[in-house]
């Protein structure tokens, strides 16, 4: 093995967890994340040589991941189905971390994908208003509308006796 594919094996195994994780945020689905990841990665090897600051990998990972989510869904091939014999009852969910989490995932599935990435990198990934705009290869503007348009809509989605849990 050569030595750029060890160091490219090591990053892999280091990051593709996290990146898994951002993956599942922006598409609520592990399959489709796994798919994710391993395409931005596939990317990620391609251009491996001619990445110079392998300090910023992580954000150049990140951009990747999810430009291959968005134009997945430009492209139009993928749809989701949801099947479902009832809805879930808000007096079901309890006062755990664990409720909250399925509380905000739900409605975090139903966010736009355009404003879901915004929220995921905002704050799931922490990054700033200015990383999320070179992230998305949108202005400054964009990311802070985006932004407030998808916790508009999360607000609307979780119901009030949910964002009490939440809360």
């Amino acid at each position: 093995m050569s030595d750029r594919d060890t160091a490219f094996a090591e990053y892999f195994a280091a990051r593709s967890d996290a990146m898994r994780g951002t993956a599942y945020l922006l598409c609520h689905d592990w399959h489709r994340a796994e798919d994710l990841v391993q395409a931005a990665f596939a990317k990620l090897y391609v251009a491996w040589p001619r990445i110079d600051r392998h300090e910023a990998l992580d954000a150049y990972t990140r951009r990747t991941l999810v430009r291959t989510f968005v134009s997945e869904l430009r492209r139009g091939w993928f749809r989701r189905e949801r099947v479902s014999d009832s809805t879930p009852e808000a007096e079901g969910v309890g006062r755990g971390s664990v409720e909250d989490r399925l509380v905000l995932l739900e409605a975090l599935a139903e966010v736009p994908p355009r404003q879901r990435a915004v929220l995921v990198l905002r704050y799931w990934e922490d990054l700033s208003v200015e990383e999320t705009a070179r992230a998305l290869r949108c202005s400054e503007g964009t990311v802070k509308s985006q932004a407030a348009r998808g916790l508009q809509t999360l607000r609307g989605l979780i119901t009030p006796q949910q964002g009490e849990v939440v809360r």
